[in-house]
């Protein structure tokens, strides 16, 4: 899969973009993965819908409503009640979360700076495969994910709409 949308974006951005690409062609099991800002901003999406190769493959099936935006949503508030949660009971910061639903899986993981990567996947994907994959994108991705990174990303999202 080759990301849409890349063209003339710096070479951090093209990485990341291969890297979330990557995640999603390689953890069976996966509908789609979004990267959300501190304020709850999409910053990177594998919406099948806008990747023409995730949506002609008949493996891939999109998720309920398709959207990153609303994957983006769903993220922005996991992440926000779950930091309140880890408030009120003194616990640190939150690294993961995961709800197991019965038509689905959501797992939200903090990548740096109060951005998170969320995935949405299978009931019946392995959860250890898929935050093993999370965790490796966040190990690579933390280090890069900087204030301008963030915006030009965000910019490129917004052109892409």
């Amino acid at each position: 899969m080759t990301a849409t949308g890349t063209f003339g974006l710096s070479s951090e951005a093209r990485n990341l973009h291969w890297l979330l690409s990557n995640l999603v062609e390689e953890v069976p099991g996966v509908h789609s993965v979004a990267v959300v800002s501190s304020d709850g901003l999409l910053l990177l999406s594998s919406d099948p819908g806008q990747n023409t190769e995730a949506a002609a493959t008949p493996e891939r099936k999109q998720g309920p409503r398709g959207s990153s935006a609303d994957l983006a949503t769903i993220v922005s508030g996991i992440g926000s009640l779950t930091v309140g949660a880890a408030k009120l009971m003194d616990g640190g910061g939150v690294k993961q979360t995961m709800v197991a639903m019965e038509e689905g899986s959501v797992f939200v993981m903090a990548i740096s700076d109060g951005s998170l990567l969320g995935v949405h996947a299978t009931p019946d994907c392995d959860m250890s495969v898929v935050a093993y994959h999370m965790a490796l994108f966040v190990g690579r991705a933390g280090h890069v994910l900087t204030p301008e990174l963030r915006d030009e990303l965000r910019k490129s999202m917004e052109s892409a709409q």
